[in-house]
C-alpha cells in the first residue's frame, strides 16, 4: 500500500491549503492545534480523517463548516474563499444535539427554517428525510422516547433534509453501542451505494480504523501535537466491504502499523529518548487506570499471545477500538513494560516480571518505572522530597503544565499521574485540600 495523491481535472468541491490553527492564551504558551493541513475533496467520495484524540480533527471540521476561522492558510469552497458557514454544508455531531422540547419532525424541520423554506415544503422534505433514515412512524415522538440509535438517526435526517453537497460527520457513531453503531454504518453506506444519500460527498472524522476502512474511499491519517496529515491512503475495496476479507484485514493491519511505527533514529535523537515519542514534561497523559494497564499486560502474557500480539487481533478480542487500545499500549511503552512497533505489542522483561509478581512487588516495580520514565511523576516526587513539609498543591504542578498544554489537558494529565502515583504508593493526594504529600517521608 503506497501513499497516493489524487489527480483529476474535475474542480474540487473543497480545497484546504496550508491550514493551521493556534489558540492564543494570555498567561501561558499558545496551543498549536493544526499545522500546514492541505486536503482536496471532490464530488462522489467519502473521505475519512483518522487520528487519535487531540490530533485536531474536530477543529478542522469546525473550520470547514465555517464555525471557526483558521489561524493560517486558506479554505476554498466551490472555488471561492470560505467566509462563515457556507451554503451546501451540514454536519452530524457525536452528541445527538437534539432539542428535547421538539418532536422528531420539528427537530428535522428546524434545519430548513434558516433557509426560509415554505412550511408546507419544509414538512414534505422533513417527512421524506425521516422515512429515508428509517424513522417513519416516530414523527411525533420526543427525543426522550427514543433510543440512542434512533436519536442519532434524527441527527442524520436533520443534516440531510437540507440536501447538502457536503455532509460533515464528527465521530457520529462513537456514542452508540457496538451493534447500533454497526447498523447505522451499514444503513448509511447502503444509502450511499444506492445513490439515495442526499449529499455529493462525505467527510467523516473517526478514531476507529475499521470504521474508516469500511466507509471511506480515502483516509487521511493525522499525527498529533499539532495535527498534521501524516499519510493519505487510497481504499481500493468495492462496496459492500467484508471485515473478514483478506484485503480488508491487510489494510487494517497496515494502518495499525503506520500508527504505531517508531520514529526514525534522527527524530528519536531530537525529540524522544529511547525511541519513545513525547516523553518530556509536556507530554499529555491519558486517563487510564492501573487495573486496565495490568489487565492488558496479563492478557498479553497469557495464551494465545505468550508475550506478543498483533494490535488489531487483541483489540478485536478485547472488543476495543484504537481510541481505547492505543493509549493503553503507549502508556505501557512509556513505562517500558511493553514495546509497540509496526502494529505489534510485546512484553518487555520488566513487563513479564510485573505479570509474574505479587501485588507489593508489582507496586514497587510500577513506582520505579513511573519515577524513571514519566517526568511529571519525577517532578512531583522530587518536589515532595525536597520540601521540609513534604507537601505541595495541585495548582503548583498544574501551572507548570499550562506552559505546554490546555488547562483541560493539564487537568487530565495530572489526574492520571495522581492515580498512578497512589497505586505505586509514591505519594498521597487529598482531594479536599488538593494537596500532595509523601506516603512515608524519611
Amino acid at each position: 500500500m503506497a501513499d497516493i495523491v489524487t489527480t483529476t481535472t474535475e474542480a474540487p468541491l473543497l480545497d484546504l491549503k496550508g491550514v493551521g490553527q493556534i489558540y492564543r492564551k494570555r498567561d501561558t504558551a499558545d496551543l498549536h492545534v493544526l499545522d500546514d493541513v492541505s486536503l482536496t475533496l471532490r464530488t462522489g467520495e467519502i473521505v475519512g480523517l483518522l487520528g487519535r484524540s487531540g490530533s485536531g480533527k474536530s477543529s478542522l471540521l469546525r473550520i470547514i463548516a465555517g464555525l471557526a476561522p483558521p489561524s493560517a492558510g486558506e479554505v476554498v469552497w466551490q472555488g471561492r474563499p470560505l467566509v462563515g458557514p457556507p451554503d451546501g454544508v451540514s454536519m452530524v455531531f457525536q452528541s445527538f444535539a437534539l432539542f428535547p422540547w421538539l418532536t422528531v419532525l420539528e427537530n428535522v424541520e428546524l434545519g430548513l427554517e434558516a433557509r426560509k423554506v415554505p412550511p408546507a415544503e419544509a414538512r414534505r422534505r422533513a417527512l421524506s428525510a425521516i422515512d429515508l433514515i428509517g424513522l417513519d412512524g416516530f414523527e411525533s415522538a420526543y427525543p426522550k422516547e427514543l433510543s440512542g440509535g434512533m436519536r442519532q438517526r434524527v441527527g442524520f435526517a436533520r443534516a440531510m433534509v437540507v440536501r447538502p453537497q457536503l455532509l460533515l460527520m464528527d465521530e457520529p457513531f462513537s456514542a452508540l453501542d457496538v451493534l447500533t453503531a454497526e447498523t447505522l454504518r451499514t444503513d448509511m453506506i447502503d444509502l450511499w451505494i444506492e445513490g439515495r444519500l442526499p449529499a455529493k460527498s462525505v467527510l467523516i472524522v473517526t478514531h476507529n480504523i475499521e470504521e474508516a476502512v469500511l466507509l471511506c474511499d480515502r483516509i487521511l491519517m493525522f499525527s498529533s501535537n499539532p495535527g498534521r496529515v501524516a499519510h493519505e491512503i487510497k481504499v481500493d475495496l468495492t462496496h459492500p466491504r467484508r471485515r473478514t476479507a483478506p484485503a480488508f484485514r491487510k489494510l487494517v493491519d497496515d494502518i495499525y502499523g503506520r500508527m504505531t511505527k517508531r520514529s526514525t533514529p534522527d527524530a528519536v535523537e531530537r525529540h524522544a529518548p529511547d525511541g519513545i515519542p513525547g516523553t518530556g514534561l509536556g507530554m499529555m497523559l491519558p486517563p487510564i487506570g492501573t487495573n486496565e494497564l495490568a489487565g492488558l499486560l496479563e492478557t498479553l502474557a497469557a495464551s494465545p499471545y505468550d508475550g506478543k500480539a498483533d494490535l488489531p487481533k487483541i483489540a478485536e478480542a478485547l472488543q476495543m477500538d484504537g481510541e481505547e487500545l492505543f493509549p493503553m499500549a503507549e502508556t505501557l511503552q512509556l513505562l517500558r513494560l511493553a514495546e509497540v512497533d509496526e502494529g505489534d505489542i510485546r512484553l518487555t522483561e520488566p513487563g513479564r516480571r510485573f505479570v509474574e509478581s505479587e501485588v507489593d512487588v508489582r507496586k514497587r516495580l510500577f513506582g520505579e518505572h513511573l519515577v524513571k520514565y514519566v517526568p511529571l511523576a519525577t517532578v512531583i516526587k522530587r518536589t515532595l522530597d525536597e520540601r521540609s513539609t513534604h507537601r505541595a498543591s495541585f495548582t503548583r504542578f498544574a501551572e507548570e503544565l499550562h506552559e505546554f498544554m490546555s488547562e483541560e489537558s493539564a487537568e487530565t494529565t495530572l489526574r492520571a499521574v495522581i492515580a498512578w502515583g497512589r497505586y505505586a504508593e509514591l505519594f498521597a493526594y487529598d482531594e479536599q485540600s488538593q494537596k500532595f504529600s509523601l506516603e512515608n517521608p524519611d
